[in-house]
């Protein structure tokens, strides 16, 4: 477990980049989005895209924001075991593509970020498509229920919900093959690229 504190690791760019794919893990409000997008500003990474039947929202577009598929396409898609995992979320489903993680898997010039729920994960983990896992963790249970109120997004319903599902996220973190403790964003950036090669 790497603490953002006092992560000492190798620099950034003395780790060889390897390529490939990483997935990211972690509960809502652990800095996992800002973490991602931070990784991105690298031209050598790439955000896996999400399938839905979902429609386009204004602007979106087809394989850009998501993959969009009809609900008979989806339901073909799942038939032939086109999908790492899926789920259904109320009236739509999401599923991550099998096809996009084995190509880049195979890749040593290019590197796919996954973001994605721990139950993906481990769904990810029994498919034995190669990859590196990086769970990103709070400080404390009490420090991710003050970010999240800080968010002034949720009602305390939907943050006493989330908090619920972050102890049971945390509870898988020792099946990644890294966690990070996200004390200091900056910091634990650093520590990520350091483990990613970037």
């Amino acid at each position: 477990m790497i603490d953002s504190r006092t992560a000492a690791g190798p620099p950034p760019g003395s780790t060889p980049f390897r390529g490939g794919l990483a997935v990211l893990s972690g509960p809502s409000g652990s800095g996992k989005t800002s973490i991602c997008n931070a990784l991105l500003e690298d031209p050598r990474v790439e955000l896996s895209i999400s399938a839905t039947t979902r429609p386009a929202r204004g602007g979106e577009q087809h394989g850009r924001e998501y993959w969009f598929y009809s609900r008979a396409e989806f339901d073909r898609m799942v038939a032939a075991g086109d999908f790492v995992e899926w789920a259904q979320v109320y009236a739509n489903c999401y599923g991550t593509p099998r096809r996009p993680l084995e190509e880049a898997s195979r890749r040593t010039d290019r590197l796919m970020v996954l973001d994605i729920d721990v139950q993906g994960a481990a769904q990810l983990r029994k498919q034995a498509i190669r990859h590196v896992s990086i769970f990103i963790a709070p400080p404390s249970i009490d420090e991710l229920k003050r970010r999240l109120a800080a968010r002034r997004t949720d009602s305390p319903e939907v943050i006493a919900e989330r908090l619920r599902w972050a102890e049971q996220e945390l509870a898988q973190a020792g099946t990644y093959d890294h966690v990070i403790v996200n004390v200091d964003l900056a910091a634990t950036i650093a520590a990520a690229k350091a483990i990613l090669g970037l």
